[in-house]
């Protein structure tokens, strides 16, 4: 058993969830800490009937602690995530910065969990895109092999924080009474509207979204052969990623072996019945942890292909909920 497990940015939207699955799944651990930013630090939050008071994130904070689970920007992550490891915690980093580190795993625990032995103190959850992506191509990826895959992704506002959720309801309120909010998280205004822009321009026209797309799916199945066409558009929903996926698999799968492989796969559930109106939608699988996917048919441009639709809520499974996986496994490989 660990003694004392730390989160790092716990009075975020994320923290909280964090928080929550901490108490749902209950790991094994004998002390709580909870620490954030000047700007939270001194705050009270409530954890299993108790009251705890939130520590400022500063490098003496690690003493003693055995496993970090931090939720950061990047630039926080890459000045504490060293602190917290020289003082001998191990970190489950939820940032950006160390995920394509070739000494640091990038893990999803139903995908690669052997990875959670080859750490040097850090281990990374994948971008939320790639998370529930990656989920959902695993059990094809297993079964004939992906080697290429078509995604156009859907992303609600709350991948950029708070912020991001603050501008869609200002915006939408402009946007009903014939203003325009001027943008200040996003690079357009996004009520009522798509921005197929998100992160920076990084190569050959992809955004940094992509990209990391494209380079964390590769880590992850330890395939650098696997081809990925990303493009990412951020639309005006507050939670859940969508996706539409289409896969190019070695060995041709039919739709039956692929909701089959759907639905033996820890983690993921079928809503398939489009003559019903059936399928996965933000609204619906807002606050669960699955990764959701439906109109799952044959690609009839090509025998090879499988496409179908994706959704997960980007603040759990895409985030919270892998981190907390994460250190879940962590805990029972260290008690083997």
């Amino acid at each position: 058993m660990y003694e004392t497990l730390a989160v790092v940015g716990a009075t975020g939207a994320v923290g909280r969830i964090v928080l929550e699955q901490l108490q749902k799944r209950d790991l094994p651990f004998r002390k709580l800490k909870l620490l954030a930013s000047q700007r939270s630090a001194g705050s009270e939050v409530r954890y299993a009937g108790e009251t705890i008071k939130v520590g400022l994130l500063e490098p003496g904070a690690f003493n003693n602690v055995d496993l970090v689970i931090a939720s950061t920007p990047d630039e926080v992550s890459a000045d504490f995530a060293p602190y917290a490891v020289k003082e001998g915690a191990v970190v489950v980093d939820e940032s950006g910065y160390w995920r394509m580190d070739p000494k640091v795993p990038l893990i999803i625990p139903e995908v690669n969990p052997e990875a959670v032995d080859k750490h040097d103190g850090i281990l990374a959850s994948p971008n939320c895109s790639t998370t529930q992506m990656v989920v959902a191509l695993a059990p094809l990826h297993r079964a004939a092999r992906i080697r290429r895959v078509v995604v156009s992704t859907y992303q609600a506002t709350s991948g950029a924080g708070l912020s991001g959720n603050v501008e869609l309801n200002d915006s939408v309120r402009s946007a009903l009474v014939g203003k325009t909010h001027p943008p200040k998280t996003f690079q357009h205004p996004i009520g009522f509207n798509l921005i197929p822009q998100i992160g920076s321009h990084k190569y050959e026209g992809y955004t940094s979204e992509e990209m990391k797309m494209v380079y964390e799916t590769r880590k992850i199945f330890g395939d650098d052969e696997i081809q990925v066409c990303p493009t990412c558009v951020r639309v005006p929903v507050a939670t859940g990623h969508s996706e539409s996926i289409l896969v190019e698999t070695e060995k041709p799968l039919s739709v039956e072996e692929a909701i089959e492989l759907f639905n033996g796969f820890d983690g993921i559930t079928v809503v398939d019945d489009l003559a019903n109106m059936q399928y996965p939608m933000p609204r619906d699988c807002d606050g669960k942890d699955d990764v959701f996917v439906g109109r799952i048919r044959k690609d009839i441009s090509s025998p090879n292909g499988i496409a179908f639709w994706c959704v997960s809520d980007n603040l759990r499974k895409g985030a919270a909920t892998n981190a907390v996986q994460i250190a879940e496994l962590m805990m029972k490989q260290s008690s083997k």
